[in-house]
């Protein structure tokens, strides 16, 4: 009898589970999620994710129900489209279907993180007006002066809420199909250069003075200084020259009409 007690399992409460050794205890570990070790006493924080800040922001356009027919039916699925972006120059937009909702999200997800596009901007709006066409849709976008806010429509306004951009007017001139809009705006910003790079656009100024600055300090070697003196020089004696030249020909310009008046006089 007493061995057949040290083999049969300790029953420690109601529901039957067994008492582990202690030297099994002590040597097992608790992990989160993330693979780290936890304490004992935080044992009911395993569950939860790491809440660490978030690189990009996500927002689900839409979610479309959509059927195939097959040899049995028809299949339903789900059509999710996500944009994602970091309230700053970068954006990107997925889209993916799933046999339920949360697996669309994730995978349009997924892909938006693969697609992400950066842009330029030009303070809280974007460089210069752009005018995109994909497949049926066609978006003009156009900057704004600060205060404006973002004139949009719904997925535009969307897409733009993920990035920089504060002030914008925009209006769809084509297709309403969600997606082939989403998928124009993101070429829209791909295409804004930066007004530095613009043809034709000559340099800030402050860029000018800084240019003018240096080329005056190369030009105040001493031999450039002597240079500039020749020529001072040599300039002021071509123009006492030229005065001297010209005096004597105004006083002839001057005795001729004086001659013409006495011959007129004369004939009277």
């Amino acid at each position: 009898m007493p061995e057949n007690d040290k083999k049969a399992p300790r029953v420690i409460n109601k529901s039957g589970t067994l008492k582990m050794e202690d030297k099994v205890a002590a040597t097992k570990e608790t992990r989160d999620i993330a693979g780290r070790k936890m304490d004992r006493r935080n044992r009911r924080n395993r569950v939860k994710a790491d809440a660490g800040p978030k690189e990009y922001d996500e927002i689900t356009i839409a979610v479309d129900r959509v059927s195939r027919t097959v040899a049995g039916g028809r299949r339903m699925r789900f059509k999710a489209l996500v944009a994602i972006g970091n309230h700053k120059n970068k954006v990107g937009v997925g889209v993916a279907k799933g046999n339920d909702v949360t697996t669309a999200v994730a995978k349009a997800t997924s892909k938006a993180k693969k697609s992400i596009v950066t842009f330029n901007m030009n303070g809280e709006t974007i460089c210069h007006e752009t005018r995109t066409k994909v497949t049926g849709a066609d978006v003009l976008m156009k900057p704004a002066a600060p205060g404006t806010g973002i004139i949009a429509g719904g997925t535009v306004r969307s897409i733009m809420g993920l990035t920089g951009v504060k002030n914008l007017i925009s209006k769809s001139l084509g297709s309403t199909n969600k997606v082939n809009i989403a998928y124009a705006v993101i070429e829209g910003l791909r295409a804004q250069v930066p007004r530095s790079e613009w043809t034709g656009v000559k340099a800030d100024k402050k860029a000018e003075k800084s240019e003018d600055k240096a080329t005056k300090v190369e030009k105040a070697t001493p031999k450039a200084v002597e240079a500039k003196k020749a020529v001072k020089t040599e300039k002021k004696a071509v123009k006492a020259e030229a005065k001297t030249e010209k005096a004597p020909k105004a006083k002839t310009a001057a005795a001729k009409p004086a001659a013409k008046k006495s011959t007129k006089k004369e004939t009277k």
